[in-house]
């Protein structure tokens, strides 16, 4: 760090709560997560009726720790846009627009481009947003399905994944441009990604019920077994909001906390147990199957299984996992989620050259 080192804002709203941190070129001046009751979430009404909640909330977090400070760019986690490629991108008006519409969806993280605008403009700077979660760099063979009229989407912890298969790369004495990863984020939500060479050429999307169990989501299923729950009376809408919601290990255990989960199988509880062996077990085949997607253009060896997010602090998880796929590839585990650094750095690079910063058109779909 210098004296003429950058300030950067950076805002992540999730579920329940908003990350906001501050840097000072690449030494982080202070971070913090601010949680929200779900009364006052609820009392909101839609996700951008929160937008003042989640405002105040910054701007206080940022006057404890920096009262008055100015920045030289915001950085905001990015929503649900239209599909584009990874990347750093301004945030304008045609973004902004999309996002109040939530024509692509609704979700806390619609916020993160609106908040990032509303601070840059009391310190007349620019506002960013970073590998927003409809990263989409996907093959073609990776995009179609067996029913023509459906295809596949790519909604996933893109900030998250790209970080952690950076750090990897890294630690391993290797370039993440250069290298061959399969990266599983396991935090709320699972997402399971295939980085061939920077690009991320396959996921699971875990908002349209692919890939493994997590949290709250049921992960895949098969397609006939849940029409027919439908044929059988069960409401589509209800039933769609239990497979995001109420599925996974909140379903089978009655606790979306795996730190309890654990706790019951160290203790002999043979179901906590087998909770615990099976999402290992989804993760590792999913991890399987994106390796396979890393030989599609060159036999060059896998470079490393990259295990990131709060579920890795489980050992009892980590090791199931870890034994299941270390015949691969050398797997690093980097439980912590460091995706205000990755905003931090994404500004930083968009600052210190203007090429690294992509436009938002908006488009048709």
């Amino acid at each position: 760090m210098t004296r003429n080192s950058p300030r950067i804002l950076c805002i992540n709203p999730g579920s329940t709560s908003t990350k906001v941190a501050v840097f000072e070129g690449e030494t982080e001046l202070f971070s913090e997560e601010i949680s929200h009751a779900k009364a006052d979430l609820a009392a909101c009404g839609t996700v951008q009726d929160q937008l003042a909640l989640r405002r105040e909330a910054v701007a206080q977090a940022v006057a404890r720790h920096l009262n008055g400070a100015r920045f030289a760019a915001v950085a905001g986690r990015g929503g649900l846009l239209r599909p584009l490629p990874g990347g750093v991108y301004a945030v304008d008006q045609a973004m902004l627009d999309d996002l109040a519409r939530a024509r692509f969806g609704e979700h806390p993280c619609n916020l993160g481009a609106p908040l990032a605008r509303e601070f840059a403009t009391k310190s007349g700077c620019p506002a960013f947003v970073v590998d927003p979660p409809v990263t989409d760099e996907l093959r073609e063979v990776a995009r179609l399905t067996g029913l023509p009229r459906v295809m596949r989407r790519t909604v996933f912890h893109a900030l998250s994944q790209r970080s952690a298969g950076r750090r990897a790369a890294a630690d391993l004495g290797l370039r993440y441009q250069d290298s061959k990863f399969v990266v599983a984020h396991l935090g709320g939500g699972v997402s399971v990604g295939a980085h061939d060479r920077g690009r991320i050429v396959d996921v699971t999307n875990g908002v349209d019920g692919e890939g493994p169990m997590s949290a709250e989501r049921a992960g895949t299923l098969p397609s006939l077994a849940v029409l027919d729950l439908i044929r059988r009376g069960e409401d589509p809408a209800a039933l769609c909001r239990e497979l995001l919601t109420t599925s996974g290990l909140y379903a089978h255990a009655g606790t979306n906390d795996l730190r309890v989960i654990e706790a019951r199988a160290r203790a002999g509880d043979e179901s906590a147990s087998v909770l615990v062996q099976t999402l290992a077990y989804q993760v590792a085949k999913a991890v399987g199957s994106m390796a396979a997607a890393l030989f599609e253009d060159d036999t060059a060896p896998l470079s490393g299984v990259v295990l990131t997010g709060g579920m890795i602090k489980s050992t009892l998880l980590a090791d199931a996992i870890t034994r299941r796929v270390s015949w691969m590839a050398p797997v690093v585990l980097l439980p912590e989620v460091q995706e205000m650094h990755a905003l931090a750095a994404g500004a930083l690079a968009a600052l210190a050259d203007s090429a690294h910063v992509r436009r938002y058109l908006q488009g048709e779909g």
